[in-house]
C-alpha cells in the first residue's frame, strides 16, 4: 500500500454510522498519509459516542491491515459546523446529522449564538497565534496583542485553546473564575479583554489528561455555551505545533487568520515553518510573523542578539508574509502592589508596550481597510 487512492480503496466497505454510507464517499477520511508501509489518517466522526468512535476505529485498522498496511495510526475528530455544512448538501435533510444529534440529545456546536459567532457573516475578527515549538513566547503576544487592540477601542476576546498548556489567565493576572448566568459561563474581563481558558476549570494546575476528540470538544464548548457579547476581534492562542487542536481550530474555524510567532534562531523559524505550511494548506490566510525575544537591552541601551538574528525575517520571507514586529527580550515592570499588576501584560508607555500598540494598529489596517 503506497498511495492515498489504495488507503481510499481499502475503507470503500466501511460505513458512516449516521447516514449509512462510505467514509470515504463522504469525504470523512482526512489527512491521509502514507510513508514506508505507515498510514495514518482522520476520521471525522458524526457519532461521537465511545462505541461508535471504538467500533470505527477497529474497522479502519483491520481493513488497512488487511490491504496490506504496516503501522496504521487513526485519529478521531468531531466533525465541526464546516463539515455539517458538506453533509447537508450530500444528504436529505431529513437525515442530516442535526437530526441525527437532536435525537440522541447532542447539543455541541448547535448553539444558535455559537452558530452566528462562528459565521464569516458575523463581523468578528479570528486571529490564531501559533508556534512551530514552545518557549517562544506565543501566549505572551497573543494576551499582549489582545491587549493592544482593546486600548484602541476594540472589543476583544481571548479563547486559550492551548488546552494542555493553558497559561493566559496566570499571564493576565486573573485570579476569579467565571460566573454564569441563565445556563451560559461568562467570561473573565481584564484590561478590557474577555478571556475564557481551560485553566479556569482545572483545580490545583492539574494536568489536563484526554485524547483529541474531547479536546475538540472542549473547544466547540467555548463557542456555545459562553456569553461573549458583542466582539469585534477573538484571539486564539493555539497549542505549539501541527497537533489535534491546531487542526480543530482550522477546520472549526475556516475563515480565520493567523500570526506565527518565533524567535530569531535559525532552528526555531525553521520549525515555526511547519505552523505556516499548515495554515497555508488550510487556506488560511497568515496576517505575519512577530519575532519575539529579538535582542536584549544592557544598561547602556546597546542591544545584545542573544538568540542570534534573522529567524523571523527569513520565515516571513518563506511564508511570504510581513515582519510585523521584533519584540525584545525582557519582562514588563510591573509591581505586586499595582491594581492592575499581571505578570506578563507590558504596560501602554513601555517601549515593548508601543511595539505591540503598533503591531495591534497594523492588523487594524489589514482586516479593516
Amino acid at each position: 500500500m503506497t498511495t492515498r487512492e489504495q488507503v481510499l480503496e481499502a475503507l470503500l466497505g466501511i460505513n458512516d454510522p449516521t447516514f449509512n454510507r462510505p467514509l470515504a464517499d463522504l469525504n470523512l477520511i482526512r489527512d491521509i498519509m502514507v510513508k514506508g508501509g505507515q498510514v495514518s489518517l482522520t476520521v471525522v466522526l458524526t457519532d461521537e459516542s465511545e462505541a461508535a468512535s471504538t467500533r470505527l476505529r477497529e474497522q479502519v485498522v483491520s481493513a488497512l491491515k488487511e490491504a496490506g498496511a504496516g503501522d496504521v495510526h487513526v485519529r478521531l475528530r468531531a466533525a465541526t459546523e464546516h463539515d455539517r455544512e458538506q453533509l447537508r448538501r450530500q444528504n436529505d435533510p431529513k437525515q442530516s446529522l442535526e437530526d441525527h444529534q437532536s435525537k440522541t440529545k447532542r447539543t455541541v456546536g448547535q448553539n444558535p449564538a455559537s452558530s452566528r459567532l462562528l459565521s464569516p457573516d458575523s463581523g468578528v475578527h479570528y486571529i490564531a497565534v501559533a508556534s512551530g515549538k514552545g518557549g517562544v513566547g506565543k501566549s505572551t503576544v497573543t494576551v499582549n496583542l489582545a491587549v493592544a487592540l482593546a486600548r484602541l477601542g476594540k472589543k476583544v476576546g481571548i479563547i486559550d485553546a492551548d488546552i494542555y498548556g493553558f497559561s493566559v489567565p496566570d499571564m493576565m493576572g486573573i485570579e476569579e473564575r467565571p460566573e454564569t448566568r441563565d445556563d451560559k459561563i461568562l467570561p473573565v474581563e481584564r484590561f478590557g479583554v474577555k478571556v475564557i481558558s481551560m485553566g479556569f476549570f482545572v483545580e490545583d494546575n492539574s494536568p489536563v489528561i484526554w485524547r483529541g476528540p474531547m479536546l475538540g470538544k472542549m473547544l466547540r464548548h467555548f463557542f456555545s455555551a459562553v456569553e461573549w457579547g458583542e466582539l469585534e476581534y477573538i484571539l486564539l492562542d493555539l497549542p505549539p505545533g501541527t497537533g489535534d487542536v491546531a487542526l480543530d481550530v482550522h477546520q472549526l474555524i475556516p475563515h480565520s487568520k493567523e500570526i506565527i510567532v518565533t524567535t530569531p534562531h535559525a532552528t526555531a523559524a525553521f520549525v515555526a515553518a511547519r505552523a505556516g505550511a499548515m495554515a497555508k494548506r488550510t487556506e488560511h490566510e497568515i496576517l505575519g510573523v512577530v519575532e519575539n525575544m529579538s535582542y536584549y537591552v544592557d544598561k547602556t541601551g546597546e542591544k545584545a542578539y542573544i538568540f542570534g538574528r534573522g529567524g523571523g525575517a527569513k520565515l516571513a520571507e518563506e511564508l511570504h508574509t510581513e515582519l510585523l514586529a521584533q519584540i525584545p527580550l525582557g519582562a514588563p515592570d510591573n509591581h505586586i502592589s499595582e491594581p492592575d499588576f499581571s505578570p506578563s501584560v507590558y504596560k501602554a508607555d513601555t517601549e515593548t508596550g508601543r511595539i505591540y500598540a503598533e503591531v495591534a494598529a497594523r492588523i487594524v489596517e489589514k482586516l479593516e481597510p
